[in-house]
């Protein structure tokens, strides 16, 4: 490490789609084999890092209106907070680190399906390796980041990716930008609990070339009609307003629509942005976004 660095650094964490979720089968570790295609969205939460004292840090969370649940402030009980901490161990641990402190400016719904707790761990992992000068690559980042969770690899590309395995192997994917529309509820499902209910109807969806040459193409009527989730029928099953809402999309002129990784959050996909805001405004509570990210903007006060 360098003492050089800045004293504070800003990233945005970005909420991601699974644009399709299959799922191979429960391995002996007890997590699952499955492939996806992880597509980051204009939705994103701010992860902002500042130097602390030497071998001090903490964490500050600013809560997401509306969110379902909590967020854990404590850092061994938060995935960002638990990034931090790797980190630190990585480098030298205890009193050897510079210390920092960590501030997550929520926006992302909580156990919506959406990763915000796995973007805010991939956010702090690249916001403190530059804070301390760690010069880590994204490799060794990534290595990081697959022991602290499934979709940390994923969300530390910071660009569209098929995973497989367990999600910790991932192949780099273009995308054309499209317009979704997301719907949250007022309550999370755990991955846990959806990959158990997988677990007791074992249903693994069909193969995904037509799906990910749509998506490279920008063509969203051929992507809309290839949308799948496997572990969406047995979310719905437990709760019929995802089943529902995902209805009022297609009724409103969606071209498809799928719940969002382990649920509940449903993504509906949209022509063009002004497609997007009447999906909008025919399903309360949506929000628009782009995923890729469309535009990247400067984050406010940085």
């Amino acid at each position: 490490m360098s003492p050089a660095g800045p004293r504070v650094v800003t990233r945005r964490a970005h909420a991601k789609i699974n644009v399709f979720l299959r799922v191979l089968g429960r391995r002996d570790d007890g997590f699952h084999d499955l492939e996806s295609l992880v597509l980051p969205i204009s939705l994103h939460d701010v992860v902002t890092a500042e130097v602390g004292g030497p071998g001090e840090m903490s964490l500050q969370v600013d809560e997401a209106p509306g969110s379902a649940e909590r967020v854990p402030p404590e850092l061994v009980d938060n995935l960002a907070g638990r990034a931090l901490l790797a980190l630190a161990e990585r480098v030298g641990g205890g009193a050897e680190a510079p210390g920092a402190s960590l501030t997550v400016d929520k926006r992302i719904p909580v156990a919506a399906g959406l990763g915000g707790g796995s973007a805010d761990a991939a956010a702090t992992l690249l916001a403190v390796n530059e804070l301390w000068r760690c010069d880590l690559d994204r490799v060794v980042l990534a290595e990081i980041g697959a022991w602290l969770g499934s979709d940390v690899p994923a969300l530390l590309a910071d660009e569209p990716v098929f995973v497989a395995g367990r999600g910790e192997r991932l192949t780099p994917v273009h995308a054309s930008s499209v317009w979704w529309v997301v719907k949250p509820f007022g309550f999370g499902v755990s991955a846990a609990d959806a990959y158990g209910w997988w677990d007791d109807d074992p249903i693994t969806g069909p193969d995904t070339g037509v799906l990910i040459a749509a998506l490279e193409t920008g063509d969203v009527q051929l992507l809309g009609d290839a949308l799948f989730n496997d572990l969406q029928p047995g979310v719905v099953s437990r709760h019929g307003e995802i089943a529902e809402t995902i209805d009022a999309f297609l009724e409103a002129g969606a071209f498809g629509a799928i719940m969002c990784g382990s649920g509940p959050t449903v993504a509906a996909l949209a022509r063009h942005i002004g497609h997007a805001d009447a999906l909008a405004a025919a399903v309360p509570g949506s929000i628009v976004v782009s995923g890729p990210p469309a535009v990247t903007l400067p984050i406010p006060g940085s």
